[in-house]
């Protein structure tokens, strides 16, 4: 196939037909295309088979000129030894999300342009559109609305605890070949993976990403029985998504396991053993994806420090997707208390980038209560907890009850997804986020979960304040400019008069739980 034109920056594909028949076409052939840029760069690309004797390349071009591609197969087949070229056109795009450790909170698209990250975890998000779910239009609101980033799993598991189970699967989502009980891991199911194809190329066209999550969860079936689901079959199955999914712009993370410590056994704590295998698929990814996507790790325990745990190749993973809860008991739960403290000594001398991916999903008192963890997770932990999370510097992924895997009710919002877009209009709109980093420019008495909050530029011409709960701070610096109160419920800015430009005290006032109400100053020529 040669003379095609090909956008820069766009997913371009390939199609080559094998009359050999092949037991797996999935495991008996390895099928990888060579592509040459004009630069004389070299990149390998694997294939994959999608019935009827077809397999397909996908590749994503970032170099404008004429390119050369070589498709071979192992053990070699005629049928898949093919040569072309294509040429690449300027095109207008962001490219892909990078990671970028110090600056710009971690990551930027290969425009240069900053990437404030604002995402929903719907894990899946993929077995709701298989199951007639209104995924288009509920994505098409989400990103509407500003969010960029929607966390998601590749498979769904019947498997998970009953508690969890997603009720509206009424339709089949094995992805593999065999059943659950009989699994062929050798083959994959195409009805499924055309749905997850469809999704992608939606999501590409809304210009936004996901984080794809390879594996769900260590204790679900098969990843919980590494003697059934071999480093063989795992590594056959990740490059399957790799060959299919890799190629996509809206692919912004690999993360190859959800809470990865639950390897290999499906036990929930701190294991060595997980972290060597952390470090041991990333850098597999690395070298099999050639399109240079983030590999992030989503943890289950905070501890020890994910430098600690990756010492011995800290350039391996590129990102934390960093969960961690807060208070989340009746008394405190409304404060998401302690969110800062864990991000700052779980991530402390990380040198990679970092999202605030979890902090609970928040709780919708019209449905059955599942999980208990969620009870209190209400609308003030989620919007507390966004604030905590950007005022450490980080982008934030949040969850919602309503669409975060046993519900699937996609056309209602809960009540935070409207303290969420005032916190990224305030990242985007009211102050530079790129530029300002949390600081110590603050003191207040200490009370647990009440402790004012601060960030600011290096330059100190921006900084702001955020007030968990009401309460009075002492500026440690001087910062000049005009002094604004900004509301975290409505997203209103109001002058603010510090009559006492050292004391900072909160407009007082309670919700209607009687809970002290929080806020921001900000202060600056933003």
């Amino acid at each position: 196939m040669t003379g095609q034109t090909v956008p820069l920056r766009t997913v371009a594909e390939w199609q080559f037909k094998s009359e050999f028949a092949y037991r797996s076409p999935f495991a008996d052939v390895l099928v990888e295309a060579l592509f040459t840029s004009p630069s004389g760069r070299r990149v390998k690309q694997p294939a994959f088979y999608d019935g009827s004797a077809t397999w397909k390349v996908r590749f994503n071009p970032g170099e404008t000129g004429e390119w050369h591609y070589e498709l071979k197969s192992e053990p070699p087949n005629t049928d898949l030894t093919k040569e072309g070229t294509f040429t690449v056109t300027e095109n207008r795009s962001r490219g892909f999300l990078r990671a970028t450790p110090g600056d710009a909170w971690g990551f930027r698209y290969e425009s240069g342009d900053p990437a404030f990250l604002l995402g929903d975890t719907v894990y899946d998000l993929f077995g709701m559109a298989y199951n007639d779910g209104d995924v288009e239009g509920f994505l098409r609101r989400r990103v509407e609305q500003g969010f960029n980033l929607f966390r998601t799993r590749v498979s769904v598991s019947r498997f998970h605890p009953p508690a969890g189970h997603c009720e509206w699967a009424v339709r089949r989502t094995w992805p593999w070949g065999g059943s659950e009980t009989a699994p062929r891991f050798d083959l994959f199911n195409f009805d499924w993976f055309a749905n997850v194809d469809r999704c992608m190329r939606f999501i590409e066209k809304l210009g936004v990403g996901v984080e794809m999550i390879m594996e769900g969860w260590g204790f679900e079936f098969p990843f919980n029985h590494r003697t059934v689901f071999t480093p063989e079959w795992e590594q056959l199955w990740m490059r399957y998504l790799i060959a299919r999914y890799d190629a996509f712009n809206a692919l912004h993370f690999w993360t190859p396991l959800n809470e990865y410590e639950y390897y290999p056994n499906g036990d929930w704590h701190h294991k060595p053993a997980a972290d060597r295998w952390a470090l041991r698929v990333a850098r597999w990814i690395k070298k099999n994806a050639p399109h240079g996507h983030i590999v992030s790790m989503h943890n289950g325990p905070v501890l020890p420090p994910f430098a600690e745990r990756f010492a011995a190749d800290p350039q391996a993973v590129d990102a934390i997707m960093f969960q961690t809860w807060g208070s989340r008991d009746r008394e405190s739960g409304w404060l998401a208390a302690g969110i800062e403290e864990q991000i700052r000594q779980s991530l402390a001398g990380w040198p990679g980038s970092a999202v605030f991916a979890e902090w609970g999903y928040e709780r919708n008192p019209e449905l059955e209560l599942k999980l208990p963890s969620h009870e209190f997770c209400d609308r003030g932990h989620t919007r507390r907890g966004a604030w905590r999370g950007t005022f450490s510097g980080l982008g934030i992924i949040h969850g919602f009850e309503n669409s975060w895997s046993p519900w699937m009710i996609l056309d209602k919002d809960q009540p935070g997804v409207a303290d969420l877009l005032h916190v990224r209009r305030f990242f985007t709109e009211v102050v530079p986020f790129e530029r300002v980093r949390p600081a110590a420019i603050v003191s207040s008495e200490y009370r647990a979960g009440h402790r004012p909050l601060a960030i600011a530029t290096a330059e100190r011409d921006v900084a702001a304040v955020y007030f968990p709960a009401g309460g009075t701070a002492h500026l440690t610096e001087p910062v000049t400019g005009t002094a604004r109160w900004f509301d975290p419920r409505t997203g209103a800015l109001t002058g603010a008069k510090l009559e006492d430009p050292i004391a900072i005290s909160a407009p007082e006032g309670v919700d209607e739980h009687g809970r002290p109400l929080d806020w921001v100053l900000v202060v600056g020529n933003s």
